[in-house]
């Protein structure tokens, strides 16, 4: 099992497979660090009294924000008025866990859901939006469509990992039977995944390895690579990808 996800965000996924008899492989397809400027997040942070909505597309950016807000010395109780939207069941809880209280969580873990959730009561409001760099644009343009006042700040940035190359090289190496299923728990770590396989000269994924994937959206960015998933989690978290895995390799 080729588990892909960040290294510092595979520990549940990797622990809970193994104990149910899997073997593991963790080849990081993403490796998350900084923006290339924190100067946005901060002011952002420093000005937050300007917005009546938040909203947090990820664990990772909680973690960012939360780091910000210890340099720059500032303290939770600034968020008090705000209303705070999560996007997964994963991102509310680390805004819990930060002493945070969420207002809206969408019922599926997808962007669009979102939109749906809060759009009409975040109209001629001021919105800001905390987030991967370089992630999808549906959110705040849907929101701007609907009447908010949208600021996108970037938290944190998806690079490839250079020693997965070496790794993935090794893993797929012309005689060596593949991993019987990967894991992608979102749509960078397809797209990066698919960076690795051409950087060690791969052009394809071996045919026989199943895709599992956490969501919707992941779904369609495999599909937009001519791969179609074996299963799709449900609910869209990692409990819900590990059923998936499970119902996927049961039924092979």
């Amino acid at each position: 099992m080729l588990v892909t996800r960040a290294r510092r965000q595979a520990g549940q996924l990797s622990k809970e497979l193994t104990a149910l008899g899997a073997e593991i492989v963790e080849i990081p397809a993403i490796e998350i660090i900084p923006p290339e400027f924190s100067e946005p997040l901060d002011k952002a942070l420093r000005n937050l009294q300007q917005y009546q909505w938040l909203i947090v597309t990820s664990a990772n950016a909680v973690r960012s924000i939360r780091e910000r807000l210890a340099a720059l010395d500032l303290a939770t109780t600034n968020f008090s008025h705000l209303k705070i939207a999560a996007i997964g069941s994963a991102t509310a809880r680390a805004l819990k866990e930060a002493g945070l209280s969420v207002t809206v969580m969408p019922r599926e873990y997808v962007a669009e859901s979102l939109i749906d959730s809060i759009g009409d009561k975040a109209r001629n409001a001021r919105v800001l939006i905390v987030r991967a760099a370089v992630a999808r644009d549906i959110i705040p343009a849907a929101l701007a469509e609907a009447g908010a006042r949208v600021d996108v700040v970037d938290a944190y940035r998806n690079v490839i990992p250079e020693t997965s190359i070496t790794h993935i090289a090794e893993i797929f190496a012309r005689g060596q039977p593949p991993p019987d299923a990967a894991t992608f728990t979102s749509s960078s770590t397809v797209t990066n995944f698919y960076h690795l396989l051409r950087a060690a000269g791969i052009h394809r994924p071996p045919g026989k390895m199943r895709a599992i994937s956490i969501g919707p959206i992941t779904s369609q960015t495999l599909r937009d690579h001519n791969w179609e998933p074996a299963a799709e989690a449900n609910p869209h978290d990692i409990p819900g990808l590990i059923a998936a895995t499970v119902e996927a390799l049961t039924y092979r």
